[in-house]
C-alpha cells in the first residue's frame, strides 16, 4: 500500500540551491523493474511511485544541501510553535552569491500521500518571519484549499484564508500563531484533528540522517535484547549477506557521570549514577569453524550497517521515508547495494518505505537491476555556484548504455572536472 509515501519535494533559495530544484519521486512511463522498484498508487495524478533514489554530485556540488533543505524544513514544521521563542529569529540560508537572493525568502514544498489522500504543504520564510503558508489536499483531481497564509507588507499583517474542508477552532489558531510560526505547527500544537496526521507525516514518518543527526546504535541494541527483534536483525544481516551467524548483547552495570539540570537552583549539577554498559560479541561459523569477535574486531561496514539495521526494520515494517546523506561513506559499496534491494523487496518491504541517498559510489550506476534512470538524479554547480538538480532520465540514456563511464567522462554532468595541470606553472 502506497498510503503514506513522498511524492515530490520543492525548495528554492537555501544556500546554493538558488533557483527552484524539484526531487520527484513519480515515476516515468518506464515499465523496468515495475514489481520491485515502484509502488502503484490507485490515484490517476501519481499513478506509480518510486522506492528509492539516489543523487550524485561532485564534493560541494550542493547535493548534501538538498537533505539539509528537507531537513530544514522538517525542523522548523516541528519547532516553530513549541521551541521557537516570540521574537526569536531563524538560521537561515539563503543564496548569498548575488544580492538578490540574499534578500529574498526561501521556500518550501512537500507533496506527499496520507491515507489515499495527496497533500501539498508549503511555506516561505525569511530569517524574521514566515512570509506565506498553504495545505492543499487533493481528494479528487481539483484540490481543496485548506488554508493559505500571507504576510501583508502594508498592514504589516498575515492574511488568512480557510477551506470549509479544515474544521476546527481555526480564528483560534490564527491568533495563537507568531511571525516566527507555522499556523500547521500551532493548530496542532492546539489540537487540530485534521492538521495532526500532516505534521506527524513531517515528525515521525520522515527519518533523516546526516552529519546533523546521526545514527543512534540504542535502537539496535535494544532490539537485539527482546527475541523477536534479536531474531530480525540477524535476518537483516543474513539478506545483507553478512556471515554472522548470532549476536550477543552483554549487559552490565558502571558507574558513570550523568548531567542535570535542577530548575530550582538555575545549576547544572555532574552526578555519579549507575549506568548499563553494552558489550556486543559476534559469532561467526565457515565449514572449518566457529570463533566468537568483540564489536571492534568488525569492519566498520559491518559494524554501522548493525546500528542502521534496527531503525531500517522499524522504517521497511511501518513505510516510511529514509533520506541518507553520504551512505557511502559508513558502508562498503557491496552493503549499499544489499540495502537498496531490501527497499525493492516487497516481501520485506511491506509498508512501500522509500529511501533517499546520496553518494560518490558510481560501480551503483552499473550494477545489474538496482535503479531504473527515473531514480538517478545528478547534482552540479554553474559559474554563479548555483546548484542545479538533474534526473538522469532528462538525458534519455540507452537502456544497455553504460552509465558509470558517461557519468565519469562527463556526459552527463555532476562530476567536478579537475585541470590536469592542478595549478602549477611550468
Amino acid at each position: 500500500m502506497a498510503n503514506k509515501m513522498l511524492i515530490e519535494f520543492r525548495v528554492k533559495n537555501f544556500r546554493s540551491l538558488r533557483d527552484e530544484q524539484v526531487l520527484s519521486l513519480v515515476a516515468s512511463k518506464d515499465k523496468s523493474f515495475q514489481d520491485t522498484h515502484t509502488q502503484a498508487t490507485d490515484i490517476n495524478a501519481v499513478p506509480t511511485l518510486l522506492r528509492s533514489a539516489v543523487v550524485y554530485g561532485a564534493n560541494a556540488s550542493g547535493k548534501s544541501n538538498i537533505i539539509k533543505a528537507l531537513q530544514y524544513m522538517r525542523g522548523v514544521i516541528i519547532e516553530s510553535a513549541s521551541v521557537i521563542q516570540p521574537g526569536q529569529t531563524f538560521a537561515v540560508q539563503p543564496f548569498r552569491l548575488d544580492s538578490r537572493s540574499n534578500n529574498q525568502p526561501i521556500e518550501f514544498e512537500v507533496t506527499f500521500l496520507l491515507d489515499r489522500v495527496r497533500f501539498q504543504y508549503g511555506f516561505t520564510m525569511t530569517s524574521q518571519r514566515i512570509i506565506s503558508e498553504y495545505l492543499l489536499a487533493y481528494k479528487a483531481f481539483k484540490p481543496q484549499q485548506w488554508f493559505t497564509r500571507r504576510f501583508d507588507t502594508e498592514t504589516n499583517k498575515d492574511i488568512y484564508e480557510f477551506g470549509s474542508f479544515l474544521k476546527g477552532s481555526k480564528k483560534t489558531w490564527e491568533s495563537a500563531t507568531r511571525p516566527n510560526a507555522l499556523f500547521l505547527s500551532m493548530a496542532v500544537q492546539l489540537n487540530s484533528e485534521d492538521l495532526r496526521p500532516v505534521f506527524d507525516w513531517f515528525a515521525n514518518r520522515l527519518i533523516i540522517f546526516n552529519e546533523q543527526a546521526q545514527l543512534n546504535p540504542q535502537v539496535s541494541i535494544q532490539m537485539l535484547k527482546q527475541p523477536s527483534g534479536h531474531q530480525k536483525i540477524r535476518s537483516f544481516l543474513s539478506a545483507a549477506d553478512i556471515s554472522i551467524a548470532d549476536i550477543d548483547v552483554e549487559t552490565r552495570k558502571v558507574m558513570g557521570q550523568a548531567v542535570h539540570f535542577d530548575q530550582a537552583i538555575g545549576r547544572t549539577e555532574v552526578r555519579l549514577e549507575e549506568m548499563e554498559e553494552h558489550q556486543l560479541h559476534f559469532r561467526h561459523i565457515t565449514e572449518h569453524g566457529e570463533a566468537v569477535f568483540d564489536f571492534m574486531d568488525e569492519s566498520n561496514g559491518t559494524r554501522n550497517l548493525l546500528f542502521l539495521a534496527g531503525p531500517v526494520l522499524d522504517i521497511l515494517s511501518k513505510g516510511l521515508v529514509l533520506v541518507i546523506d553520504e551512505l557511502d561513506t559508513s558502508l562498503h559499496p557491496l552493503l549499499v547495494r544489499e540495502l537498496v534491494q531490501l527497499f525493492h523487496q516487497p516481501e520485506v518491504n511491506t509498508g512501500s518505505a522509500q529511501l533517499i541517498f546520496t553518494t560518490h559510489d558510481t560501480s551503483l550506476l552499473d550494477a545489474p537491476s538496482l535503479f531504473r534512470r527515473d531514480q538517478i538524479w545528478l547534482v552540479e554547480k554553474d559559474r554563479d555556484q548555483a546548484t542545479a538538480l538533474v534526473s538522469l532520465s532528462e538525458f534519455s540514456p540507452r537502456k544497455n548504455e553504460a552509465l558509470e563511464r558517461g557519468y565519469l567522462t562527463g556526459r552527463y554532468g555532476g562530476i567536478p572536472f579537475l585541470d590536469h595541470n592542478l595549478g602549477l606553472k611550468h
